[in-house]
């Protein structure tokens, strides 16, 4: 066997079902090492989508998603979504070609130091330098990726080298590495602090789906009477429809959430991740009692310095603190969060008029009637985003993809593709006009791959939220506006379905036909 040819059995090994990449001079032999694998290769037409995809996969299934490029502008165009799905915590492994290792020293066509490049984007990456260690490169590389907290890593394979002869085998796959059970000392602080608390409340984080503590929290939840607020990653640890939920950590006119916090005298955060939501909105005063629970000790910053940090595996952490207030006989106040609520519900379930124009606040209910509850919807980035996110109730764990770490552009509608592979049920991917065009190519991809999903086109022919940004700041706005093509001949020149609902009665038919069709769809929607 070559190199190329013991990367793809280790990777075999590794459970992967997909590679979603473009072919390259320089990744010749692992793609010739793919033809007879079972690995299914998906060739994309962008590297920033097929990172995407990877991301997707991985956030969705718990194991890592693989993308491949070639050299130089190829490996360049995986980054933004290998950064997107290191700070999303989506556990993701890139491939890169690169040239032969003789001329590596001095400058040559098309050399760049990929690895030095992918560095501060993923948990660890390296080159494959000599055969010998590739089996053990692969290994780590999924190791890494998929241990909590879960990223990126990164593989660079020169085309000698993957042509050499490797007497190496792939290493066996282990069971995955799980934290420890929670300390004592610290479930013992937590205990007291409880003891003393009367209306705790819990922010739950991208850890709560991530871990499976969704099913934990749950029953402490319940348990205890204790209201949630959920990070836009966060969303559908605790069912939206559960009367403890207050929905999303909020920002901007939506406040009840913080509000709840304000009033709490404790507030419990699981897997909550600061590169997510700047905790400065809920605790500016720094005074607030903050119980931290998470696979990793919390970072060192002024508004997020919790009294108690419990760093374990999340699950049993959970289960460990609903023991602790039994034990204690917690008895907390049950009602003072009832009309926070109640405002909450309001505000995400709009009423419309016939006659009116759109506005996506009002479209998210329609959207929300015609989805299963285990239907996956994926967002792209911009004002659909603050708005999805807020709004949209979810309930159940991973039914709502939303990038909030790095918070890209771009990502929906690839990310759709890989959401179809990834799960049986319906997925729609939400996107504004602005972040559609930068990969919908991928559509061709969707549809050589044989998905069916929905995208919904949100169409207001500028950069809304930098818009709405810059008449906050200076009431004004400038280089923000743009023109768009007629978007149903364009999706309708992949071969797929379009439609332009012009009323209300007409978005529900539509949405309804699109994401029950199990074909590829483009719903588009013009806002006011």
């Amino acid at each position: 066997m070559n190199t190329a040819e013991v990367l793809v059995e280790s990777m075999e090994r590794e459970g992967v079902e997909y590679i979603f990449g473009l072919p390259g001079e320089e990744n010749e032999a692992l793609l010739f090492a793919l033809e007879d694998s079972k690995i299914e290769f998906v060739p994309v037409r962008h590297e920033q989508g097929g990172a995407f995809m990877a991301d997707v996969y991985g956030r969705l299934t718990g194991d890592a998603g693989v993308c491949l490029s070639t050299l130089g502008p190829g490996a360049t165009n995986l980054l933004t979504g290998v950064a997107d799905a290191n700070l999303d915590k989506a556990p993701l492994v890139a491939l890169s070609g690169q040239g032969g290792l003789e001329r590596l020293h001095k400058e040559s066509h098309q050399a760049l130091d990929v690895v030095e490049m992918f560095a501060p984007v993923t948990k660890w990456n390296t080159q494959i330098s000599d055969p010998d260690i590739v089996h053990e490169s692969v290994r780590k590389a999924f190791k890494v990726a998929e241990y909590e907290k879960p990223g990126a890593t990164h593989l660079e394979l020169p085309e000698d080298v993957a042509g050499e002869a490797s007497d190496v085998r792939p290493l066996e796959q282990r069971e995955k590495v799980r934290r420890p059970e929670p300390d004592r000392k610290s479930l013992d602080r937590v205990r007291e602090l409880l003891a003393d608390a009367e209306r705790p409340i819990v922010i739950a984080g991208n850890g709560a789906v991530r871990t499976d503590a969704a099913e934990e929290l749950r029953a402490f939840v319940s348990d205890y009477d204790l209201p949630v607020a959920a990070t836009y990653m966060g969303k559908g640890a605790v069912s939206d429809d559960d009367a403890h939920s207050l929905l999303t950590l909020d920002s901007g006119e939506h406040q009840e959430a913080s509000d709840a916090i304000e009033m709490a005298d404790l507030v419990l955060t699981v897997g909550y991740d600061i590169a997510e939501h700047d905790p400065e909105g809920w605790n500016s005063g720094t005074d607030t009692i903050v119980v931290h629970v998470d696979s990793q000790p919390a970072e060192v910053y002024e508004h997020y310095n919790p009294d108690v940090e419990i760093v374990s595996d999340i699950a049993s952490a959970i289960r460990e603190l609903n023991a602790c207030c039994g034990e204690i006989d917690a008895s907390f106040e049950t009602d003072w969060y009832d009309d926070l609520r109640e405002h909450i519900v309001a505000d995400v379930t709009p009423d419309h008029e016939e006659g009116e124009p759109f506005t996506t606040a009002k479209v998210l209910p329609v959207l929300r009637e015609v989805m299963n509850a285990d239907d996956v919807l994926l967002s792209d980035v911009g004002t659909h985003k603050m708005i999805l996110a807020q709004n949209f109730p979810t309930y159940e764990p991973n039914t709502c993809i939303i990038s909030n770490g790095l918070a890209s552009m771009g990502i929906s509608v690839p990310g759709g593709l890989a959401a179809d592979l990834a799960v049986e049920s319906n997925v729609v991917a939400a996107t504004g006009d602005g972040g559609f065009l930068m990969n919908a190519a991928e559509i061709e991809t969707a549809t050589r791959v044989g998905c069916g999903y929905t995208i919904l086109l949100f169409r207001d022919d500028e950069y809304r939220l930098i818009t709405e940004k810059q008449e906050e700041h200076r009431r004004s706005h400038f280089g923000t506006e743009f023109s768009n093509p007629d978007f149903q001949l364009f999706a309708e020149s992949f071969g797929i379905a379009a439609y332009r609902p012009e009323s209300w009665s007409e978005l529900a038919e539509d949405l309804e036909e699109a994401i029950s069709s199990d074909e590829m769809a483009l719903v588009e929607v013009v806002l006011e």
